[in-house]
């Protein structure tokens, strides 16, 4: 008896759509008359359409569609498709690589975003929404010194790291507001301890059982 396994079958570019429409594809590929193969690929659009509803939020999701047909038949498929297929060569382009800011970071347990918005900050001007920006870095400062730190700090030493890393240009005003420790980081939920009961709770149990003893 001969077994039919996936590793043994053809691959398959979008999975996702399941070996049947995979199946469809590649037999519509053998339809020699024109007509009837578009019809036949219109016929699987709709179905590619309903295997994958949530395509329909994409704004054009009907050109998604008619490029994964396209992409299925292996950019081999001759019909009269409502949009241009896809370039294959897009599809293996390498994707730009992303600049990363190169340099140390002062302080680890604060990382390079603080930094950066230390730096957006202090080029603001003067007003409630610098005041506001420089309230939340002092309190992401402060969660994350607490949280890597595994310790209290006072507020002085965080106001004193932000003077620091701004170069003396972000500086307390009265808008700027730091809140305590436990508004920011969320007290640890001790788990109950299972075991043999004590004190009060072994009281009761002994006493109940004591109760049942009938002489």
């Amino acid at each position: 008896m001969s077994y039919d396994y996936n590793t043994q079958r053809k691959r398959m570019a979008l999975p996702e759509y399941g070996r049947n429409v995979q199946k469809m594809v590649d037999h519509i590929k053998t339809i020699e008359d024109r007509e009837e193969r578009n019809r036949a690929a219109k016929t699987i659009i709709q179905i590619m359409g309903n295997l994958n509803p949530q395509i329909r939020d994409i704004g054009d999701f009907k050109h998604k569609l008619w490029d994964h047909l396209s992409i299925i038949a292996d950019f081999n498929l001759d019909i009269d498709s409502p949009f241009p297929p896809p370039e294959p060569d897009k599809l293996v382009e390498r994707p730009n690589e992303i600049p990363y800011k190169q340099g140390d970071i002062r302080f680890l347990h604060y990382g390079r975003i603080i930094e950066m918005m230390i730096d957006a900050a202090s080029e603001m001007k003067d007003g409630e929404e610098k005041e506001y920006l420089t309230s939340l870095i002092l309190n992401q400062m402060k969660k994350s010194y607490v949280t890597w730190n595994r310790s209290q700090v006072s507020d002085d030493v965080i106001i004193g790291d932000m003077k620091l890393l701004s170069g003396g240009r972000l500086k307390m005003t009265d808008g700027v507001k730091i809140l305590e420790v436990k508004e920011l980081v969320p007290p640890v939920k001790k788990k109950p301890q299972q075991g043999k009961p004590h004190g009060k709770q072994m009281n009761k149990q002994f006493n109940k059982k004591k109760g049942h003893i009938r002489h």
